[in-house]
């Protein structure tokens, strides 16, 4: 095999390497072949947010900017891209960016490792709001944050630099000269059909680079497999890209269901399902921190299978269809058929995952996903439950239920499911259903949670859905007003 030239932006200048090999990440491209160690390295695995850099490129016309974990970045991946790191903010006098002077003046740095990291992410908060003249809420502050973890100065002060940065002097940047730049990159170079790293620019490239090289792994965002670089120290000697495929990009509203391609990021493909099931929004915040979700795809989240990914519950609840492809043709399956044990699937060795096909809401449908995990925010579910109802004339007509963290595989709760429906929607339907679905499954015990925590757990959050169908609010541990609730009953202002 032989390496493949990144060609890349860098400065607005254009930078060319050779001689890198497949499996080089991003992090390991900058500090040690390029000397530029601002951005520093803390777990390795995308989640502290060290090592985060900004990323831009040109979509749909316009510039995307979004925040990365460089550690479990492929190197090759920016080919094409314009890259900025915290070493690149600073004015060419040394004045410091917003972001950067943000932080220094509200007092949002102590030791400083994981600084970097926060200027990259505030950054990258700048070029997509304040730069669009959209102000930063606190809250938008927490979700976009929550890929960046601080040890010892506390979120208060840099929080606050995040809405200071509209505040002060701006920095303009010539976006439409980068666009330029970016698209003349990649019309001479659409994208990589040779060597060690293999990234088409088309499907059906994508499809025959598949057949050609079966033994290649194929990676997207590379949230997993560089956890497989990083921690396994596994060597690939060649990899198979396929988030340069213009049709796996793109989001379709095909008439009674949302095609989603395997490459879109999981923020874009996550605002896509928020924008038409509004009571997602929580769930799909969880599902890691930003810079996870900008580089992760929802094909990839399906395609690896884990029975602990957050995407998989939620898209067989909601009766989800995965399409495969390969030169032979396409076919459709329904998601909870695709997994045939622990991250074992259906693709045969020529096939790619290409599309998710997700049913629009039908009218008077109750959707609920709950997510249970150690930290509330950026980490691994313990049990993940997304149950979907159609209730009428107070029976339940329908009920779709998906489950993660209680099986060898994303599973469908169809014991449960059988319970529930032709019964009437009430608290002793309720009761045999959380029987059911406690005995439906035979969950593991890991450092996560027991096994029989999870199967409690499944049976109490079917309470919780039949208990918020009944109007019960306050019942949110994540929501202010419950926690407030909560304290003023510990203190006996209030009665139970």
């Amino acid at each position: 095999m032989t390496t493949q030239t990144i060609r890349f932006l860098r400065r607005g200048q254009p930078v060319t390497l050779g001689n890198v090999p497949a499996g080089r990440t991003l992090l390991e491209l900058l500090r040690e072949d390029l000397g530029d160690c601002g951005t520093k390295e803390g777990c390795g695995e995308g989640d502290c947010g060290a090592c985060t850099v900004v990323v831009a490129e040109p979509e749909d016309g316009q510039l995307r900017w979004r925040a990365v974990n460089s550690c479990i970045k492929t190197a090759h991946s920016i080919d094409g891209a314009a890259l900025y790191t915290v070493e690149d903010l600073a004015g060419a006098d040394g004045s410091l960016h917003p972001a950067q002077e943000a932080l220094v003046r509200c007092h949002g740095s102590q030791c400083g490792f994981c600084t970097p990291g926060f200027v990259m992410s505030l950054f990258g908060m700048y070029r997509n709001h304040v730069a669009r003249g959209e102000p930063v809420t606190r809250a938008l502050a927490q979700e976009e944050l929550s890929g960046n973890l601080c040890r010892c100065t506390g979120y208060r002060p840099i929080l606050d630099a995040a809405q200071a940065m509209a505040d002060l002097p701006a920095a303009p940047l010539d976006e439409a000269a980068l666009l330029a730049q970016l698209q003349a990159l990649r019309t001479e170079r659409p994208g990589l059909d040779q060597g060690d790293y293999l990234a088409p620019a088309t499907l059906p490239a994508l499809l025959a680079a598949r057949a050609s090289h079966p033994q290649a792994q194929v990676v997207a965002g590379c949230t997993d497999v560089g956890l497989w670089i990083t921690k396994q120290h596994k060597v690939f000697p060649q990899l198979l890209d396929v988030t340069r495929a213009a049709e796996l990009r793109r989001l379709d509203d095909a008439g009674d269901h949302l095609a989603i391609g395997a490459a879109v990021p999981l923020a874009d493909a996550y605002a896509a399902l928020v924008a038409r099931r509004p009571g997602l929004a929580s769930f799909a915040a969880r599902f890691a921190g930003l810079p996870v979700r900008n580089a992760g795809t929802l094909g990839g989240n399906v395609a690896n299978g884990s029975p602990i990914g957050d995407s998989m519950p939620l898209l067989i609840a909601l009766g989800a269809r995965v399409v495969l492809a390969s030169v032979r043709g396409e076919r459709t399956l329904p998601l909870e058929d695709f997994y045939t044990g622990y991250r074992q699937t259906l693709l045969a060795p020529d096939e790619l995952v290409v599309r998710l096909l997700v049913p629009h809401p039908a009218p008077g449908e109750f959707l609920r996903a709950y997510k249970l995990s150690k930290r509330y925010d950026d980490d691994i579910s313990a049990v993940c439950l997304v149950l979907r109802l159609h209730v009428e004339d107070g029976t339940v007509r329908t009920a779709s239920i998906g489950a993660g963290g209680v099986a060898a595989t994303p599973a469908r709760a169809r014991a449960t499911e059988a319970a529930l429906a032709g019964q009437p929607w009430t608290a002793p339907t309720v009761r045999a259903a959380q029987d059911a679905l406690r005995a439906e499954f035979a969950p593991i015990s890991d450092m996560r949670a027991s096994a029989g925590y999870r199967r409690q757990v499944l049976g109490n959050l079917l309470q919780r859905a039949w208990l918020e169908s009944q109007g019960l609010q306050h019942i949110d541990l994540s929501q202010p007003a419950t926690a407030q609730a909560l304290g003023r009953l510990a203190a006996g202002e209030v009665q139970a």
